[in-house]
């Protein structure tokens, strides 16, 4: 069955996507790639024909690119357009920017090859200024491979072989392609920490091509008011700036406060040669005991319980690519008027846009690194022989792991990411899908972000590292099991209630971990579930994370189904997590 949801009916096949891709670092001038492009599914040894097209950036096999057909691992798909040269002088370079392509790309512009990319869900660009041919009229090409779930790259739920909760392979470029003139010395990057106890916070710069006596300049700016605004000489590559606010003000998911930047880099003659408007958000995320010694996450010093959503951002239409911006904020925009102050985003990363939106929303969001391959029917042989999770054999469940793979691609997510004040927890590994050389990476990640928690790992395999013991139980959620050792005790997921609803689902049987047979079933399970949760909050539980927000294909266990349409009102939802908040207060 066909499903689509309300957004698919506006997008514009010839200028989808239109936003600028990446708000903490925006530059005006830029050209958006999105739209028609040639097409052509290939062997190795064959040539492109580019007979059919393709609606970018919606992924292979999507509805809406257009392009009706699952990548096979030993096929190539590429893709073709032409663009103009935006290039206005001879001191700027032109780069091409891709928000995500999976999985490996080799990209030429005018026949010579500018870059290759492996890695599916992190941006990456290329400098063709020296591709660029005489006149106006330019050509790339993007080739593409995927194994999807035959490989050993970081695939998240996908799988070649689609049911239960794995769900339709997604290949090619699935985020916005841009080209953005940049001067020679340019702003590659902003990142921000607060430092609460100093009422500052830290402004680092990492800047291109820079020459002796050039320095940034920046503005600190408050509902359109300048706060502060200060410049200093660059510092090698990376230069720091120190702001210091006395009136600082924290965001939160109560009040998700926003300052606005702007840097500058001045040459040695006073000139400004570039410029990029950025954003922060001030707050500090620990893990401490409260007053009885029970471990919590605490936002800006005060103890908050994570009550959030298994997010996994799939859409009928577009699978990884939301239909329009519009429907890339609704799921948070959902998630918010259900009473929720969380989101784990699952095995999945998003757009910038996303973590924008996520931002200024005020949620807070746990992040997933995707996981490698998961064999499910190996898994589900072991279960159906009485085997504990504990106790199984993983390299048969997750076979083919590439530590170095997964570490580069888990550094690409880091990077991209760590700007955005609503993420407040790294979670690295799901149910040992992919699991490997943990305590090394839960270590590594929690010395190379501290300004965040570290969940490690997300269910079954617990190792004793990271700031989190996150247990998986799904409808026996009445006892807490044994916890204290130092770390917060969540349920990082929970529930998994499904409910059917007709014309709203994808295939004729759905799965999910209990089953309902009306709204009414649905409404009374749920509160039942909660109920047990709000009883445990005084006994020393942190978070949950119910599971989840949509129906995705076959599982149909959402609050809302693949389509968007909510299976219970979100205010009788909201007010039973009200409740649920409230016993936090009375906890504590």
């Amino acid at each position: 069955m066909q499903l689509r949801s309300q957004w698919a009916s506006k997008v514009d096949k010839n200028n989808p996507l239109p936003e600028y891709p990446r708000p903490q670092l925006v530059r005006s001038n830029w050209v958006n790639l999105n739209g028609v492009w040639g097409a052509s599914v290939h062997y190795l040894e064959n040539e492109p024909d580019f007979a059919d097209t393709i609606i970018v950036p919606f992924p292979i096999g999507s509805e809406l690119s257009g392009f009706d057909h699952v990548l096979q691992p030993d096929e190539i798909f590429t893709m073709r357009r032409s663009f103009h040269n935006p290039i206005s002088n001879t001191g700027e370079r032109l780069r091409i920017h891709f928000g995500a392509v999976d999985w490996a790309c080799t990209v030429l512009v005018n026949g010579i090859l500018v870059g290759t990319h492996a890695g599916g869900f992190d941006p990456f660009f290329f400098d063709i200024t020296d591709a660029l041919v005489e006149g106006d009229e330019q050509e790339i090409i993007v080739s593409v491979e995927d194994p999807t779930d035959t490989g050993n790259q970081p695939v998240g739920k996908q799988t070649l072989n689609p049911f239960a909760i794995q769900y339709t392979a997604v290949a090619g470029i699935w985020q916005t392609v841009w080209l953005e003139p940049v001067p020679i010395t340019c702003i590659e990057r902003v990142v921000c920490s607060t430092n609460i106890a100093d009422r500052s916070v830290t402004v680092t710069s990492y800047i291109s091509n820079a020459s002796d006596n050039m320095s940034v300049a920046l503005t600190c700016s408050a509902n359109g008011s300048e706060v502060t605004q200060t410049q200093c000489l660059i510092s090698q590559s990376e230069t720091e700036i120190v702001l210091n606010i006395a009136e600082l003000r924290l965001w939160s998911p109560d009040d998700p406060f926003l300052y606005d930047l702007q840097l500058h880099i001045i040459d040695a003659g006073g000139s400004i040669i570039d410029s990029v408007d950025s954003y922060f958000g001030a707050r500090e995320i620990t893990c401490e005991p409260d007053t009885k010694g029970h471990h919590r996450l605490f936002l800006n010093g005060e103890p908050v319980f994570h009550l959030g959503l298994l997010d996994q951002g799939w859409w009928p239409e577009g699978l990884f690519t939301a239909p329009t911006d519009d429907a890339l904020k609704f799921d948070i925009e959902a998630t918010l008027a259900m009473g929720f102050n969380t989101i784990r985003k699952h095995v999945k990363v998003e757009p910038a846009r996303w973590y924008w939106h996520a931002d200024r929303l005020g949620v807070l969001v746990w992040q997933d690194m995707p996981s490698t391959a998961f064999n499910m029917v190996a898994f589900g042989k072991q279960l159906s022989e009485g085997t504990q999770p504990e106790d199984m054999e993983w390299d048969l469940i997750s076979p083919g792991n590439d530590p170095e793979g997964f570490r580069i691609e888990l550094e690409a997510m880091i990077d991209a990411l760590e700007s955005f004040p609503s993420i407040v927890v790294w979670v690295p590994f799901n149910e040992a899908w992919g699991q490997h050389n943990t305590d090394q990476i839960l270590t590594h990640v929690m010395m190379r972000d501290p300004s965040r928690l570290v969940d490690g790992p997300s269910g079954w395999t617990d190792t004793g590292t990271g700031h989190m013991r996150d247990h998986h139980l799904y409808q026996n959620a009445g006892k807490l099991p044994e916890h204290e050792d130092g770390r917060a005790t969540v349920y990082g997921e929970f529930g998994g209630i499904s409910l059917f609803v007709d014309d709203h689902v994808m295939v004729e049987k759905g799965w999910g971990y209990t089953k309902t047979e009306t709204a009414e079933d649905l409404r009374a399970s749920y509160s039942k579930l909660l109920s047990d949760i709000a009883d445990l909050i005084s006994e020393g539980l942190a978070g949950v994370i119910y599971t989840q927000t949509t129906d995705v294909e076959s599982e149909i266990n959402g609050l809302l189904t693949y389509d968007r349409i909510y299976k219970i009102d979100p205010e009788v939802l909201r007010s039973l997590h009200t409740q649920i908040l409230e016993q936090q207060h009375r906890s504590l």
